[in-house]
């Protein structure tokens, strides 16, 4: 027999590696989810699969459990958390209104890929940790759209504040195994539901810049501001919403970067990045090519990101697509990509700048973050220019 989950927990030494159930969707997951669910409800955290990448929850509603997410993750206290929940009660339950276009979004992409930043309750009506919302007068709320996900979120009867499950600063978890990589001796158990599938993080857009008044026309209404880029494109948002804007954080860098207070994860910092240096090529597959056999000259072991129509000679290489205009298929790959080259011993990789069309701009927006936005230009001279 199984032994309670307390016992489990309170028996593990600090570097025993973390249980991991193996969630069946099309068997019996309610069973195969017992352990996890038991664990949310006592404020631990684990990590569970979404159809973007695992996510590491823990009950929002609790200053502990949420600690523990940001005490696992090292991840800085100024960046809020997004919540996810399973029905559209527990929103209602969780923010002071729900804005026509807030509604329109919903009813159109979730479940999904998409968070909604909306003001929360008042005062004591408001029971989220303020450690979720840092302190913001506004949550980000996500359904996800993955039946383990939902059927956790049900089972637990609980807003599961959730970040990406991995080490702060690298990239993103796309499949159990990553989760147990970066936290196993941190967290309190994963729910192994396979590779994810979108492979970005949801698109996060704020709501509260416009209240409006109901509309039963299928026009597009109201105004929302993408904070993040994923999986829903500003094209996409574009059918439901009449004004889609792009937040100036999303643009900052430098010193205008660190003077501003994020709304949404992913807007600062350095974010997704392998251990070696990471630095992006933008100029021909010629120029990439002789970039790439310099550094080799130079005594530097080389990895490369590249597609399948343009391979590059490099000590190790990662394919993301068949070629440039796969930008789904990127996107899939890239966090593994990334991943996979921390168990070579390559000093520098290089990988190309892909079309910002669609999920392309999500996909620029995570290679440039995790490049630390260096980017080697082709110059009209064919010499390249300083990484900036």
């Amino acid at each position: 027999p199984e032994r309670p989950w307390f016992l489990e927990i309170s028996s593990r030494s600090s570097m025993e590696s973390c249980p991991v159930w193996k969630a069946n969707s099309k068997g019996d997951l309610k069973r195969s989810l017992q352990r996890a669910v038991e664990l949310l409800k006592a404020n631990e955290v684990v990590g569970f699969p979404t159809e973007t990448v695992y996510g590491l929850g823990g009950n929002a509603f609790s200053d502990k459990a949420i600690q523990k997410i940001f005490t696992a993750k090292g991840r800085p206290s100024n960046n809020p958390l997004i919540v996810h929940v399973s029905s559209l009660e527990q929103v209602q339950d969780l923010v002071d209104a729900v804005p026509p276009v807030a509604k329109r979004l919903m009813e159109t992409f979730w479940p999904g890929p998409l968070t909604l930043v909306l003001r929360t309750k008042s005062g004591q009506q408001n029971k989220l940790s303020k450690l979720v919302t840092c302190g913001l007068p506004s949550v980000g709320l996500r359904m996800p759209n993955h039946p383990v996900a939902l059927e956790l979120l049900k089972l637990a009867g609980l807003p599961i504040a959730a970040p990406s499950a991995n080490r702060s600063g690298k990239p993103s978890p796309t499949k159990a195994e990553h989760v147990i990589a970066d936290l196993s001796t941190r967290i309190s158990g994963v729910v192994d539901g396979g590779d994810t599938g979108i492979g970005l993080e949801s698109t996060v857009v704020d709501c509260t810049c416009e209240q409006g008044s109901c509309h039963d026309s299928k026009e597009p209404i109201g105004k929302v501001v993408i904070l993040r880029p994923g999986g829903v494109t500003a094209e996409m948002l574009s059918k439901v919403v009449k004004d889609v804007s792009i937040d100036p954080g999303l643009l900052a860098t430098g010193k205008d970067e660190a003077k501003l207070k994020p709304k949404s994860p992913g807007m600062l910092y350095t974010h997704y990045a392998p251990n070696a240096p990471f630095m992006l090529i933008d100029g021909s597959i010629e120029f990439f090519r002789q970039t790439v056999k310099r550094a080799r000259e130079d005594g530097k072991k080389v990895g490369v990101l590249v597609t399948s129509d343009n391979p590059v000679q490099a000590d190790h290489s990662e394919i993301l697509a068949a070629n440039e205009s796969d930008l789904a298929s990127a996107s899939q790959k890239l966090y593994g990509a990334l991943r996979a080259f921390d168990s070579t011993n390559v000093d520098i990789i290089y990988g190309p700048v892909l079309p910002e069309k669609g999920i392309g701009v999500a996909l620029m927006n995570r290679m440039l973050k995790a490049a630390g936005k260096r980017v080697v230009v082709e110059p009209a001279s064919g010499n390249a220019t300083a990484p900036s």
